[in-house]
């Protein structure tokens, strides 16, 4: 538990702001994209550089799926590498951020619907630090990591998300990370920077869905079509985006941002939602 001190910092870090911040969903790809300096890690780079600094960062990752829901709650975070067959400098990064119990013990009260675990036990894992680090390089924002409850449909995880919005005025940059076109099945090692036809059709229905606010459709992603059958063969990176979509409010606008399929199969389409 936190004492006075621990109190009295968190109420002073996470005062209301006067504007809200936004809310970002990333495509994130390959772990490579950790490493290398490219188009993605660059727009990522630009997003740091033009939002408003954060008192912390939320982030719905893919990569934590669970039985119920838990927030990290330990004060220094480990980075997770949890891929295999890649470059050993993948594995040499360290991002070490802090974490914030007390930021934790928040979010928990803050959602309702259902008892949010505390977690000491996992950390950030690549969905998250390959995107932050770019953004916030000197690993000085408290980084946190809700976790996806597999056994719940999407409309579950977009209401759930509504209830975050809150931490939004309190300076939370609350981002899901994962992809919108995510079939590691049929990737097409012949074409790198290019999508398959279905590919390209279905990304381009789910990004006029979200222009036109249709989040109906999108959690509802089985009534797409066969296309999103194919780009959505399990939903673990697909609902990162509908926590993004719960928390758009009535006034806020969409953009993209690293709109580009690759290796066929995989888009790294971004979205940013704001005032």
């Amino acid at each position: 538990m936190a004492g006075l001190g621990g109190l009295r910092r968190f109420a002073e870090d996470f005062k209301e702001r006067e504007k809200k911040m936004p809310v970002y969903f990333f495509g994130h790809g390959s772990p490579m994209n950790g490493i290398e300096d490219n188009e993605f890690s660059r727009g990522w780079r630009q997003v740091g550089q033009s939002t408003e600094l954060p008192s912390a960062v939320l982030c719905i990752s893919a990569h934590w799926l669970t039985q119920g829901t838990h927030i990290t709650a330990m004060e220094a975070p480990r980075t997770i590498h949890d891929f295999g067959g890649f470059p050993k400098a993948l594995y040499d990064i360290q991002y070490p951020a802090p974490g914030s119990p007390e930021l934790a013990a928040e979010i928990s009260k803050t959602i309702k619907s259902t008892k949010t675990g505390m977690d000491h036990e996992w950390g950030l894992d690549h969905g998250t630090w390959v995107v932050v680090k770019e953004m916030y390089p000197d690993a000085l924002i408290p980084v946190l990591q809700l976790s996806i409850d597999y056994n719940k449909p999407a409309q579950y995880h977009y209401e759930l998300a509504r209830e975050l919005a809150t931490l939004r005025k309190r300076g939370v940059l609350i981002m899901g990370s994962g992809n919108m076109v995510h079939n590691l099945r049929m990737i097409g090692w012949d074409m790198p920077d290019r999508g398959f036809d279905w590919a390209e059709e279905i990304n381009e229905v789910m990004k006029n869905k979200i222009i036109s606010r249709d989040h109906k459709s999108l959690t509802d992603y089985g009534s797409l079509g066969s296309a999103a059958k194919l780009a959505i063969p399990t939903p673990d990176h697909y609902f990162p985006l509908i926590y993004t979509l719960g928390l758009q409010e009535q006034n806020e606008g969409t953009e993209f941002f690293n709109d580009k399929a690759v290796m066929g199969s995989v888009t790294m389409t971004s979205v940013k939602i704001s005032s």
